[in-house]
């Protein structure tokens, strides 16, 4: 990996006074809390204008709804503070690091902000790091099964080492390229926790602990204690100290969450302000169902979230009389609707036949896309393969169209080559002379998905090809898909349509079980050939192998060349069918919202939702 030492986002040295938010005036009068020159780091992170951005002013506060109390995680998916983060490019950039250096993606060397605090007013300091990597990650009873996956490389751990109170370095002998992505995500992997807060329920620093565990007279293990209370994602712990924009104050349960300034949040903006702009974010928990009405309902200042295309029509009637706006942004998922041909379904004979990449192929080439795109999304979705979208740096186009443009004579071709007649019916017949009727099962929670697969019906029918929809619940669906006993399925498809080459490919590749595609070379993967089935298909075990490939590899070209060659091979392939990507997704904003993009990508990772696009500079008029 490149050599990463990035500071041209900050001012050595501010030509203008920090400005300090009036939310926070009373207390800083009151000697409740330094000014804000002592509360941002040294060098904060200057966040400046453009890119549609303005100055804006502070004050206000923000509604959003969520369907479960555990949505309190929105709190740190959109603040989206990181160590390293995407900027709208899709570069990683040190966020809450001043500085990062990187050599042959083996060697990381982190620099913290000096004066960077917590939101409690703390120092945030190498001994976070520490305490994580020692007390937390090693201890065996807080982590029975050791440090996190991605801290791990063909299971060697990193060599850690504190170099200053601010500096901190992860050595492995092999290249780790998972690092800086996984600490970028919208779930991120947090190397560092408030060790001074947390400190107090662990057994090796607490006294009253430690006694408690060992005369027995404690309630719970500490363990579960500490565990239950470091929860830097969830944010539902109000006393855990956070580096988001905006901390939770409420307890759950609860239907509304309050979420308050950051008063040591690290950036501002070129006018020395210190973000963020508004001072409270509200989460208001509601049934899933009525988000749709509450939104349109002017409930919420910036609301997608359980929103789905087929609202769009509703919200836009309502926009003039509840004061807000509706925009349509990009999904971002390698396809909005795709089908799964499992080729570990325990059939023999339809093994063989999905197996066969003509007859997927073929599938394929019966979808009249258009036609979906027309009836179901009035043009504006993209017709397409399962594959990256046209923002990521690795998109060809012939990715999108290859074997998925609708040619019903060149499917018809593929399936009489394989042998497959028609009877008098029309139907074909399988080779032990059953109809080739086809069960494509969904979960049925979707009627878009129902819809999809009629329109798709049509067309297959005039490929000799019967095809029938089965719902089921979602946890039975998935189950019969492990146990092999599901022809086809239909799901959404790639996680992330938006990668770059240091994305890691592990979904191109076979690396879980819930690929719907190959579900028991997933679950080999995952219990080291303890469980499932070694793939046994040329160009799955190739792609398996250019998995391997990307992760040993020290450099972008090398990983960019592997991700081509996987992302050609599943075009060529054709392992998931792709029917529609780019559905537009409905955003309900506030008319008194600004500096949230007209347009914009609407993805979980790399993208945080609204997390990318600094909802930290978000203010009200």
């Amino acid at each position: 990996m490149r050599l990463l030492s990035i500071l041209g986002l900050l001012l050595a040295s501010p030509a203008w006074a920090y400005i300090d938010p009036p939310a926070l005036a009373d207390e800083v009068r009151e000697g409740k809390l330094p000014p804000v020159d002592k509360r941002v780091p040294l060098q904060p992170l200057v966040v400046p204008a453009g890119e549609g951005r303005t100055l804006g002013h502070p004050g206000g506060t923000l509604h959003t709804l969520a369907g479960r109390s555990r949505d309190t995680r929105l709190f740190t998916v959109y603040g989206y503070a990181r160590l390293v983060g995407y900027d709208r490019r899709l570069n990683l950039v040190p966020d809450l690091l001043e500085g990062l250096e990187v050599k042959d993606a083996r060697v990381f060397t982190l620099r913290l902000r000096k004066g960077h605090r917590w939101s409690d007013g703390h120092p945030f300091t190498a001994e976070d790091f520490r305490y994580y990597w020692e007390d937390v990650a090693n201890n065996k009873e807080l982590s029975p099964s050791g440090p996190p996956r991605d801290l791990l490389v063909d299971g060697e751990p990193p060599k850690f080492e504190v170099l200053n109170e601010t500096t901190v370095r992860y050595t492995w002998s092999k290249p780790n390229p998972h690092f800086l992505p996984r600490m970028a995500g919208a779930s991120p992997l947090f190397i560092f926790r408030p060790a001074h807060y947390l400190k107090q329920f662990h057994k090796k620093y607490s006294a009253k602990v430690a006694k408690a565990e060992a005369d027995g007279t404690a309630k719970r293990r500490w363990s579960a204690v500490h565990n239950r209370l470091d929860n830097l994602y969830e944010s539902d712990n109000p006393d855990l100290p956070t580096l988001q924009p905006w901390v939770n104050t409420t307890k759950p349960p609860a239907d509304r969450f309050v979420a308050v300034r950051n008063p040591y949040f690290h950036r501002v903006d070129e006018r020395g302000q210190q973000l963020p702009y508004i001072d409270r974010l509200v989460l208001a928990i509601v049934d899933p169902k009525l988000i749709p009405a509450k939104a349109g309902a002017g409930d919420a200042d910036l609301q997608a979230r359980d929103l789905n295309f087929n609202n769009y029509t509703f919200l836009k009637q309502s926009e003039k009389t509840n004061g807000y706006r509706t925009l349509l942004w990009r999904a971002a998922k390698g396809s909005h609707i795709a089908l799964f041909p499992n080729l570990n379904v325990n059939d023999p004979l339809w093994r063989k036949l999905l197996r066969d990449v003509r007859f997927r192929r073929a599938l394929s080439l019966g979808i009249d896309r258009a036609l979906v795109n027309q009836v179901l999304y009035f043009g504006l979705a993209i017709e397409s393969n399962n594959t990256v979208l046209e923002a990521s740096p690795l998109y060809k186009p012939e990715y999108r169209t290859r074997w998925a443009q609708y040619d019903r004579k060149s499917a018809n071709r593929l399936l009489d080559e394989m042998g497959l007649k028609r009877g008098l019916d029309g139907i074909r017949n399988l080779p032990d002379g059953r109809n080739l009727e086809l069960i494509i099962e969904t979960a049925g929670e979707s009627t878009e998905q129902t819809d999809v697969l009629e329109l798709i019906r049509e067309t297959w029918r005039e490929l000799g090809i019967m095809a029938y929809s089965k719902p089921s619940q979602r946890e039975a669906l998935r189950n019969r898909i492990f146990a092999g006993e599901t022809v086809m399925s239909v799901w959404s498809g790639l996680e992330n349509g938006l990668p770059t080459p240091d994305t890691s490919p592990d979904e191109l590749a076979p690396t879980s079980q819930l690929q719907l595609q190959w579900p028991k070379f997933g679950q080999f993967y995952e219990t080291s050939g303890k469980a499932g089935e070694a793939p046994d298909m040329a160009e799955v075990n190739e792609l398996a192998q250019l998995y391997r490939d990307w992760q040993a590899s020290a450099s972008a070209p090398e990983r960019e060349r592997i991700w081509q060659r996987m992302l050609e091979i599943h075009v060529e392939q054709q392992y998931v069918i792709g029917v529609v990507s780019g559905v537009p997704q409905p955003v309900v904003a506030s008319g008194k919202l600004m500096n949230l993009p007209a347009q914009g990508f609407y993805n979980w990772d790399p993208g945080a939702f609204f997390g990318i696009y600094r909802p930290e500079t978000f203010w009200l008029k």
